[in-house]
């Protein structure tokens, strides 16, 4: 790589860096997984570097296909340590132990399909269009919409019944 596209990487990763981990942070909610899954992000886009007029959406999609590439092999080697432990599917935390709306709206995005919560951390925390979101996540802009809507209806819901009263005789808060 010559100096001069070696200076705007760096100046990239300076700029750049830091989002694709909150990125991939929000996405698998695992600082030193999320770390990893952004240096392998800007490894594909170092390796590319010369080949691409906008790096930045690039790399979106490399973080959420790296977090992805992640979230499948733990997902598959706790899969195998439990069958050969013998031991039942771990059980989600109860949402409502959470106390404050950040973390319960975090805890609620692990509940969602991993594409739902892709859309979701892309268009509302990262704060995406619809087409930025698309191109990030390789879809069209109508499955953005789609994925978007489902995700929404079971955060509200989710979150909703986190928010009902443990007594149901207290019927005014309904």
């Amino acid at each position: 790589m010559r100096a001069k596209q070696w200076t705007a990487f760096e100046e990239f990763v300076q700029v750049h860096g830091d989002a694709l981990v909150r990125l991939s942070f929000a996405l698998c909610g695992d600082r030193g997984r999320a770390e990893d899954a952004a240096q392998e992000a800007l490894t594909r886009v170092y390796l590319r570097w010369s080949r691409l007029e906008d790096p930045l959406p690039y790399a979106r999609r490399a973080v959420v296909n790296a977090t992805r590439d992640s979230w499948r092999r733990r997902s598959r080697q706790e899969q195998r340590e439990r069958a050969v432990a013998g031991l039942p599917p771990q059980t989600p935390v109860r949402i409502d132990e959470m106390i404050a709306d950040r973390d319960r709206l975090a805890k609620a995005l692990l509940h969602l399909p991993y594409g739902q919560r892709a859309v979701i951390v892309l268009r509302f925390w990262h704060q995406l269009s619809e087409q930025e979101t698309a191109d990030a996540l390789g879809n069209s802009v109508g499955t953005v919409k789609s994925q978007a809507s489902r995700a929404l209806g079971r955060l509200r819901h989710e979150l909703q019944s986190d928010l009902l009263p443990v007594n149901p005789n207290l019927r005014e808060y309904r």
